[in-house]
């Protein structure tokens, strides 16, 4: 499980960087620019393609965050516990979703 999670870590910290740049990338380009994109009707406007940039990256943040505490737990002896009711997670959910921190049962609850 540790090198599953630790290839998708180093996929995620990949796709996070990349998407940094062009985030980066796009805000150097539309410096001193005077285009009117909002009403430009060839393409999306440099405020949605920023915003969908910025979206991506809170969700790479995000999904790093959970590899790293599921890494974490992993380390600390606690992987596959639920954290609310402390029962074992079912083999069938951690393969599915390996950072799953909580049963069947209390993720439906």
């Amino acid at each position: 499980m540790k090198g599953v999670l630790a290839a998708e870590r180093a996929g995620v910290v990949g796709r996070i960087a990349e998407l940094r740049r062009e985030l980066d990338q796009l805000i150097q380009d539309s410096i001193g620019a005077n285009a009117d994109d909002e009403h430009d009707p060839e393409g999306a406007t440099i405020a949605f393609e920023r915003a969908q940039l910025s979206s991506l990256l809170e969700a790479g943040e995000r999904r790093l965050r959970e590899v790293d505490r599921t890494l974490a737990s992993l380390d600390a002896g606690t992987y596959g516990r639920c954290k609310r009711c402390g029962q074992p997670i079912g083999a069938e959910r951690l393969a599915a979703r390996p950072s799953a921190t909580t049963c069947v049962t209390c993720a439906s609850a």
